[in-house]
């Protein structure tokens, strides 16, 4: 077994991993930084991996740092090695390759893995895929080509199914999705903003099935024919994608002393129960802005935020992690949606404002709570969206112009002087 030390390690190689890397250099532009990932590419950016299956991406397009990125900031890679465990006491993560790698300071930035229901037969078939990273879309895109797939079906209408969908269909397969819950992108909708969705789906010839799910998939001469519903219909396909979510990749700290519940605990610097461990991205259970839970939130500039205040820390740093906020931003066959916090409110507490024209289409929805912006989601018209989401970061008092909020006449114009300027000179509008 050989031995290396490196004063900063990042396990994973995404989004929280380059916001870590970012974090560290914003402090320490000198000492190096090894990144092992078990992936074997470049960095790339994962929302592309839809649009490279629907051929609107080519393999350069996905990158998304120069060639040079780790020369230029002083990284070591270890890509293709994967990391089996942690010694807290000894500092050193151990690899697959039986290389012991000694730390100062380690990043926990192993993202999410795929959930394939265990309780569905057939699901081993060939032609059964999930959908997180780059290696999916391709042997995707080669098995549709080798066998020449007309339909597919892919459970679960989230953010991951949809956009799975989208490029299933750009392909030109016809596509069925299947929903447990009663309507698709039920965890970020309300429920009209799913039936606009939904509707917008069956004009373009996608058919949604909700409150079913797959129970199991037939094959023939060991690829996949055909699934099974729960509501005993069925469905031919000659392909089948899981994309019903992805849950924390904690298995590297199984047996330590670091603290999980779904994901790996952390604090406000984004530090594990471990000293001088920290974890950031998807694997990570911090803070959520507008509720105070600690929650793991895969979204991908969530996960940016968290691998910097991680680095920083690492190196020295002070600021904290000011917690995480829901946002997504996706669109559904050219039809633009965002939804952020709190869209599905309950309890008296909350006032919410909405307009709908079915003829755009478009929805908008606000939440307030004690005249302040929890929630929203809009779709179609989108353009004050980057507005509304500042003011949920900030906790603007909206009192003054509530009454603004879904009219034309909206605008940075409408805030108050001080937030304006704050704006205009500080922290920018996010979309």
């Amino acid at each position: 077994m050989t031995t290396n030390k490196t004063p900063y390690l990042i396990v994973g190689n995404s989004t929280a991993a380059m916001g870590g890397v970012a974090g560290i250099r914003s402090r320490d532009a000198e000492r190096p930084i090894t990144i092992v990932a078990r992936e074997t590419e470049h960095v790339y950016s994962r929302p592309l991996i839809s649009y490279f299956l629907a051929g609107k991406v080519d393999e350069d397009g996905m990158f998304h740092r120069p060639a040079d990125f780790y020369e230029k900031s002083g990284v070591r890679t270890m890509l293709g090695v994967e990391v089996t465990g942690i010694d807290t006491e000894a500092r050193a993560v151990r690899t697959s390759e039986g290389e012991l790698l000694e730390f100062e300071k380690l990043l926990i930035a192993t993202g999410g893995h795929p959930l394939v229901p265990s309780d569905v037969s057939g699901r081993d078939a060939d032609g059964v895929f999930t959908f997180t990273t780059w290696a999916d879309a391709r042997r995707i895109g080669d098995f549709i080509e080798a066998h020449d797939v007309r339909r597919a079906v892919v459970v679960g209408g989230g953010l991951i199914g949809l956009k799975s969908m989208e490029a299933l269909a750009e392909r030109g397969l016809d596509v069925t999705v299947v929903e447990l819950a009663s309507r698709m992108l039920s965890a970020t909708f309300d429920q009209t903003a799913s039936d606009i969705a939904q509707h917008h789906l069956a004009e373009r010839g996608v058919e949604v099935r909700c409150g079913t799910t797959v129970s199991s998939i037939s094959s023939g001469g060991g690829r996949v024919t055909g699934v099974a519903l729960r509501d005993r219909s069925s469905v031919p396909c000659g392909l089948v994608i899981f994309a019903i979510g992805v849950v924390p990749d904690t298995s590297i700290v199984a047996g330590t002393e670091i603290a999980t519940d779904r994901g790996i605990l952390v604090d406000d610097t984004m530090q594990t129960n471990a000293p001088g461990i920290y974890a950031a991205g998807d694997v990570a259970q911090a803070t959520k802005r507008l509720s105070g839970e600690k929650r793991a939130l895969p979204i991908f500039p969530v996960a940016f935020r968290q691998g910097v205040v991680a680095g920083s820390h690492m190196a020295g740093g002070a600021r904290p992690y000011e917690g995480g906020l829901a946002m997504n931003s996706v669109d559904v066959f050219g039809l633009p949606t965002i939804s952020v916090g709190i869209t599905s409110p309950e309890g008296d507490e909350h006032e919410v404002l909405s307009a709908r024209d079915d003829a755009e289409p478009s929805y908008r929805k606000i939440v307030l709570r004690d005249n302040r912006i929890v929630g929203a989601i809009f779709i179609g018209r989108i353009d004050r969206a980057g507005i509304v989401t500042g003011l949920i970061r900030e906790g603007v008092d909206i009192a003054g112009f509530k009454d603004l909020l879904l009219t034309d006449e909206f605008g940075l114009i409408s805030l108050p002087t001080e937030y304006r300027k704050h704006v205009v000179s500080g922290m920018g509008i996010e979309v």
